[in-house]
């Protein structure tokens, strides 16, 4: 808004020492000097370039409050494990209660999938987020009135896994509604992957603190008041009226679960990459699930080790997102993929047998970048081949083939810890990642002939718009 008088505007060889500087609206208009307003213009039209996602507001919104939000649903999942494992000294319930907590998401993401393309995807996620809020202030209450135990914490993190069965194909989802231009969408893809490593860097780092010096119940606490900044930033978005699915309504939710599956099964790139993550998901995630019992055993440590341990593998992503943030080109993605568990699996070998920290974190910071290169390469690839009437339920066998499988991974990581011991575990789980990557590498072909077509696609589609 301009606050200049009329009088000072009669006189146009006057200068005006405060000009409106024209900023994200989400920022505020603030009345600055012209050389600083300069220099804000520049540092922003240098951010837009970089990243071009960010020039769609509602993008910028979204990451804002997601980055804070999330960071305190990591610490909650890094909290829940240490408390069990401390409360139970179990192995085999740790692995459990992961099982149990994951368990609702392998059963509810491929319905939040024709959730997510039959109904507002913005509402939905206002919804998952109020519900989030309800179950951390329970975990909160609990833990505050000395209340905890195995089972009541198991209750809770089932409950949180019914939420995140829900919340991930929509928010994948999601990610294309709020970019402007698609020719953005990869670099929105890097930068979602960077917000969520910062937040996974964020949460056990704080959490880690927070556990050693005041307890676990200020854990819950940050993450109840962390839902705020999601929902402030999804009721400030302005996104135009969703478009309504263009089939019948009266296609049942089954019959389209059936026409999503069906779409997957059939196109073999699509189900290449999902099967690869299915196997990450699996055995690709075992030094997770074990991070207790190295933290408190293998290394001797106790809280504060944990939440080195636990963000260890954030800082490895955050240096992926940012290489993924700057790369233009979709064609090669393909090939980080076939490579991603290969190199997960030599490192989670040589993680198995490490007694000491500083060898520990490394290999945990390379584990957890290329985790992400091949979490996020995956979905950019599958979100540029995949066909938008079926977005939502393609992004939910995509979620599955992450979340869904962590309850197969935190029961088949725990029993095998049991038996053979954590580094023989890891030892076992690596090398069926270096196998998986064997497999994937001979699809390489078919899935590059696919990402060219999508592409030529999308370019026709542009310049026919222009």
């Amino acid at each position: 808004m301009d606050m200049e008088n009329p009088k000072r505007r009669s006189h146009p060889h006057k200068v005006n020492l405060h000009q409106v500087n024209q900023l994200p609206p989400e920022l505020g208009e603030a009345s600055q000097h012209p050389l600083t307003n300069s220099i804000t213009n520049s540092i922003t039209s240098n951010i837009y370039k970089s990243f071009p996602a960010f020039k769609s507001r509602n993008f910028r919104l979204y990451i804002i409050g997601q980055v804070f939000s999330l960071s305190g649903t990591f610490m909650t999942q890094m909290a829940i494990p240490w408390l069990i494992y401390d409360l139970t000294k179990s192995p085999w319930l740790l692995g459990l209660s992961g099982f149990l907590g994951f368990l609702p998401s392998l059963i509810l993401i491929p319905f939040s999938g024709v959730l997510s393309d039959r109904w507002d995807r913005k509402d939905l996620l206002k919804l998952v987020q109020i519900l989030g809020i309800s179950v951390s202030a329970t975990l909160t209450l609990v833990t505050v009135l000395n209340l905890a135990e195995f089972w009541s914490l198991l209750i809770l993190s089932i409950l949180g896994g019914v939420l995140k069965g829900l919340d991930m194909p929509v928010r994948h989802a999601f990610v294309v509604e709020m970019v402007e231009n698609r020719q953005d969408l990869s670099n929105a893809i890097a930068i979602n992957s960077t917000m969520l490593a910062c937040s996974r860097l964020m949460g056990p780092a704080i959490g880690g603190i927070l556990l050693a010096t005041v307890g676990v119940k200020f854990c819950f606490l940050y993450d109840t008041i962390s839902y705020v900044a999601a929902i402030w930033a999804l009721a400030v978005m302005t996104l135009p009226a969703s478009k309504p699915m263009q089939i019948s309504q009266k296609i049942s939710t089954w019959k389209r679960l059936q026409e999503g599956f069906n779409y997957v099964a059939d196109f073999l790139p699509v189900k290449a990459i999902i099967l690869l993550l299915a196997l990450q998901g699996i055995f690709g995630f075992a030094h997770v699930v074990l991070l207790p019992i190295y933290a408190a055993e293998i290394l001797q440590g106790g809280e504060k080790i944990l939440g080195w341990l636990s963000a260890a593998p954030a800082f490895g992503a955050i240096l992926s997102s940012i290489y993924l943030s700057q790369r233009r080109q979709v064609a090669g993605l393909e090939r980080l993929i076939a490579l991603c568990p290969f190199s997960i699996g030599v490192a989670a070998i040589a993680y198995a047998f490490s007694t000491v920290l500083w060898i520990s974190l490394p290999l945990l910071v390379i584990m957890g970048g290329i985790s992400t290169l091949h979490i996020s390469c995956s979905n950019t690839v599958i979100q540029t081949i995949v066909d938008d009437s079926k977005r939502g339920r393609v992004m939910s066998f995509y979620s599955l083939s992450l979340i869904g499988m962590l309850p197969i991974c935190n029961l088949f990581t725990g029993t095998l810890a049991h038996w053979l011991g954590a580094p023989n575990t890891l030892l076992v789980t690596g090398s069926i990642c270096v196998l998986a990557s064997a497999w994937f590498w001979r699809q390489l072909p078919l899935i590059s002939k696919s990402i060219l077509n999508a592409m030529h696609s999308i370019n026709r589609a542009e310049k026919a718009t222009a």
